[in-house]
C-alpha cells in the first residue's frame, strides 16, 4: 500500500473514531474550551465522560479519560536505514572470453567438426574450408622458402670460389644480396600465413581453423558446403561460460549510488527464492541515448553452469543512508494538505506539529523535518486527537 493510500485510511479512520467516541457517551464534553471555564489545567479534575480537553493549540488527555488507554507515546529515535535500488537485468558472456570465429579467406565450408553448444578446448578444430586465397599463400610460402634455401647454398659456393682463389668478390656481395632478398619474401609470406591463421590439411587448399580458447560453441552460423564469402560474418562463437556478468541498466538518476567494487544481490526467475551476490566490476561510461540508462556489469563466478546468457535478473544496490529521525507510520496524520505528527509538550498535553517526510521504509517513516531525536510522540491512537 502507497503512502498517500495509507494517510487516506487514517484520515477515514479518524473521523470513524469521531463517532464511536461520540456514541460512547462524550459527547459535547469531547472539546471543551478553557474559556468557557470547564477546566483551567491538566491538573484540575474533570469527569470521566470528557475524553479531551484544548487550551489553545494543545490538546490534553485528563488522568481519567478513556482515551489515555489507547494512546501510546514514544521518544522519536534516529536510524540509519540502508535503502535498495532495484534494476532489470541479464545475463551476459563476458566479452574478454567470448572469440568470434570469423574466415580469414574467402573459402568454402568443407566439413564441421563440432555441433552447436559442444564444448571445445583450446586449439581443438572447429571446420575445414578449401580457400584458393590460402592455397596462393601457402604457395607463395614454399616458393619463397625453397628460393631462400637456394641464395643460401649460392653464397656457400661464392666464397668457397673466392677462397679457391678463382672468383671475384662481387660475386659474394650478389650471393649475399640474393640471400636478402630471398629471407625477406620468406618472412612477408610466412606473416601472411600466420596472419591467415589456422593450419593446412589435405593439401595445401585445405584451412583448418582452431578454437582459440576453451568454451561452448553458443553460435553456429555455417554448414558443410555453404561458402564464407564475408570475412566480417562470424562462422561460429565460441565462450567461455566459466564466469558471466550481470548487465544491470541502471536509470541516469541512480547512477550516484552505484561504483566499481559495490556488493549487489541478484535474483532470478529461474531460481525463485534464491539470492546471489556479486561485485560490480564495470559502469559504462556513456548512457544509452534511447533510455538514459548506463550499463552496470556485475561479475560471477559461473563454473557449476546455473547461469545460461540471456537469462533476466533483478539486480538489488544497497544505497547507504545518513541517520534519521525515524517514526512509525502510524505516528503521521494527513491534515489538510500538510502531514503532521502530535508532540508531547508536556505530560499528556500535545501540539500538532507539520513534518517533511523522506525514505518510506513501510513500516516507518523517515522524518527530514519538523521533529528533534528524543521528542515524545504519540505513535499509536493519533487518529483520536485528530479533528
Amino acid at each position: 500500500m502507497s503512502y498517500l493510500e495509507r494517510m487516506l485510511r487514517r484520515k477515514r479512520t479518524a473521523a470513524t473514531a469521531g463517532v464511536l467516541v461520540s456514541t460512547a457517551g462524550l459527547g459535547t464534553a469531547l472539546w471543551l474550551a478553557m474559556d468557557h471555564g470547564v477546566a483551567q489545567s491538566a491538573e484540575v479534575s474533570v469527569p470521566a465522560s470528557v475524553g479531551l480537553i484544548r487550551k489553545g493549540d494543545q490538546i490534553i488527555v485528563p488522568e481519567r479519560s478513556p482515551i489515555r488507554s489507547q494512546i501510546n507515546v514514544q521518544a522519536a529515535t534516529v536510524r540509519a536505514t540502508p535503502r535498495f535500488l532495484m534494476v532489470p537485468a541479464s545475463v551476459e558472456a563476458d566479452p574478454a572470453r567470448t572469440a568470434s570465429i570469423l574466415p580469414p579467406v574467402t573459402g568454402k565450408v568443407v566439413e564441421l567438426k563440432v555441433r552447436l553448444g559442444d564444448h571445445v578446448k583450446k586449439g581443438q578444430e572447429l571446420a575445414v574450408l578449401a580457400s584458393g586465397d590460402f592455397a596462393q599463400a601457402a604457395s607463395d610460402l614454399d616458393k619463397a622458402r625453397d628460393v631462400l634455401q637456394l641464395s643460401k647454398r649460392a653464397i656457400e659456393r661464392a666464397r668457397q670460389v673466392l677462397d679457391a682463389g678463382g672468383g671475384a668478390s662481387k660475386d659474394v656481395e650478389q650471393a649475399e644480396s640474393n640471400y636478402t632478398q630471398a629471407n625477406e619474401e620468406f618472412r612477408r609470406a610466412e606473416a601472411r600465413i600466420k596472419a591467415i591463421g589456422g593450419s593446412a590439411t589435405g593439401g595445401s587448399q585445405m584451412l583448418v581453423l582452431n578454437s582459440p580458447m576453451s568454451g561452448d560453441v553458443t553460435a553456429l552460423s555455417a554448414a558443410p558446403g555453404t561458402y564464407a564469402n564475408d570475412p566480417s560474418a562470424p562462422l561460429m562463437t565460441v565462450a567461455n561460460l566459466d564466469s558471466i556478468w550481470f548487465t544491470a541498466n541502471v536509470p541516469e538518476n541512480s547512477l550516484a549510488f552505484v561504483a566499481k567494487g559495490q556488493t549487489v544481490a541478484v535474483t532470478l526467475p529461474a531460481y525463485p527464492g534464491e539470492i546471489f551476490t556479486g561485485t560490480v566490476s564495470f559502469v559504462s561510461a556513456v548512457l544509452d541515448p534511447d533510455t538514459r540508462s548506463s550499463k552496470v556489469r556485475i561479475a560471477f563466478d559461473n563454473r557449476d553452469g546455473r547461469f545460461k546468457p540471456n537469462m533476466f535478473a533483478s539486480a538489488n544496490f544497497t544505497i547507504p543512508e545518513a541517520a534519521q529521525i525515524s517514526v512509525p507510520g502510524s505516528a503521521l496524520l494527513m491534515n489538510n494538505d500538510h502531514t503532521t505528527i502530535f508532540v508531547e509538550v508536556a505530560p499528556w498535553t500535545f501540539e500538532r506539529r507539520s513534518v517533511e517526510i523522506g525514505f518510506d521504509e513501510g513500516e516507518r517513516v523517515h522524518i527530514v523535518q519538523g521533529l528533534t531525536p528524543g521528542q515524545r510522540i504519540i505513535v499509536k491512537g493519533a487518529v483520536l486527537l485528530n479533528d
